[in-house]
């Protein structure tokens, strides 16, 4: 007996009622008492209604929400399975299985969903499960920023059909899931083209790799190119002029550096930006077979040695997911540590809203060891006209400066059109 009263208080939750538990071992004591002083018929028939109800009430607690137990999806738009991007939303379908056979008339689910910065949603939903006890529960996220989640314990909350009590029970139901930061389709980077308008010694670097015997595609004809080079088919097909485009020995190695310093960013928005921009990049590399590398400067450093290998790829999407803007130590400090990351002759793309002196030491880092100088300003709004004035100095002293304040503004900053 005194382990079934412990039982119900777990289960029952009987601290948070009390009054409802008495009142129904009241009643039940005094229908006893009732028969055994007074006696007969009614009596009898009183006590046995309410023995059964206190039965009913006691098997509720053993076979009803306490044993409950589940099973989790997780989707997007119905696709099971694809990758979830910063500004999706999930659609999570959890089935229940209560076990018994006793019915329910509902049952409350409440879910709490985690992201590894902290954050945490609350859902709440009812569903009415069938005579078997089983009962399917679809709900949606709202759109979800990039981290990692995971949901919690499943609490279910039903009561008995009179009403009277409480039950309560909790089961696991895994859901672990990721979401990749907002990317965007780059067609076209004048620095990764042969046929790059820009001037200096990244064109004439461009220029300078000799083409291979393999065709890799179809682009717009180029004035000065030999009759050979002319994709005759393409040309009767659209009713352009189209040549044919070769690949090239390899592309010079690329390096992307984060800038993660705190004090760097006005707001998570502005931060964002930055890492979105990057992963954007990093598709292009990919999609390009560009040889890509990754160097964040945050908390601690992160090198990524240049690849095209899809498998490195995606250690780095990965490392995007995990970033924070908790650097303390200075972009410069951070390159110095790393210095031995960077290959020489490689093309070096600075991401952040760092301008002015500050920059160019940045720059002035990067010639020292041979490499090539660029600029994704992430710019504030609140500081354009600094934003401006920095990308015509930068230019003046020969560095390359994409200023952006959006996402969608990246592919036209990089060149503007399709190849």
């Amino acid at each position: 007996m005194r382990a079934l009263f412990s039982y119900l208080r777990l289960n029952m939750k009987l601290q948070r009622q009390p009054s409802k538990l008495w009142l129904v071992l009241i009643v039940w004591l005094g229908c006893l008492f009732y028969v055994l002083f007074q006696g007969g018929k009614t009596s009898v028939m009183l006590f046995s209604m309410v023995t059964l109800l206190a039965i009913y009430l006691i098997i509720g607690g053993f076979r009803g929400v306490g044993r409950a137990r589940g099973s989790r999806k997780l989707s997007i738009e119905g696709d099971e399975g694809s990758a979830i991007h910063a500004g999706d939303q999930v659609q999570v379908k959890l089935n229940v299985t209560i076990p018994g056979f006793l019915p329910l008339p509902y049952v409350i689910v409440r879910e709490t969903l985690k992201r590894h910065n902290g954050e945490s949603w609350s859902f709440e939903e009812s569903l009415m499960p069938s005579m078997r006890g089983r009962g399917e529960l679809l709900f949606q996220t709202p759109p979800l920023e990039r981290g990692r989640y995971r949901f919690y314990s499943t609490e279910c909350i039903s009561e008995d059909i009179f009403g009277l009590l409480e039950n309560r029970g909790t089961f696991s139901a895994p859901g672990e899931f990721m979401v990749l930061p907002r990317t965007i389709f780059i067609p076209y980077w004048e620095m990764g083209s042969r046929h790059s308008r820009l001037g200096g010694q990244q064109t004439s670097q461009m220029l300078s790799r000799p083409e291979t015997n393999q065709i890799n595609g179809v682009r717009d004809y180029v004035y000065g190119d030999r009759i050979s080079r002319i994709h005759w088919n393409a040309t009767a097909r659209t009713g352009v002029w189209k040549s044919k485009e070769f690949e090239h020995e390899s592309l010079p190695k690329t390096i992307l550096v984060l800038d993660a310093t705190a004090a760097h960013y006005e707001s998570m928005e502005h931060f964002e930006l930055a890492v979105s921009v990057t992963a954007s990049m990093l598709e292009y590399g990919i999609r390009e077979r560009m040889g890509m590398g990754l160097f964040t400067i945050g908390a601690r450093t992160e090198a990524f040695v240049p690849s095209d290998l899809s498998s490195e790829w995606h250690r780095m999407q990965l490392h995007l997911v995990d970033i924070m803007a908790d650097g303390q130590d200075g972009l410069l400090k951070g390159l110095e540590q790393g210095a031995r990351s960077f290959p020489s002759g490689s093309l070096f793309v600075l991401i952040s809203p760092l301008s002015g002196e500050k920059a160019w030491e940045v720059f002035q880092f990067a010639r020292m060891r041979q490499m090539l100088p660029v600029q994704l300003l992430i710019e504030d709004q609140q500081q354009e006209h600094l934003s401006q004035h920095w990308t015509l100095d930068s230019s003046a002293r020969g560095a390359v400066c994409y200023p952006l304040s959006e996402l969608d503004q990246l592919p036209t900053v990089l060149g503007g059109r399709a190849q």
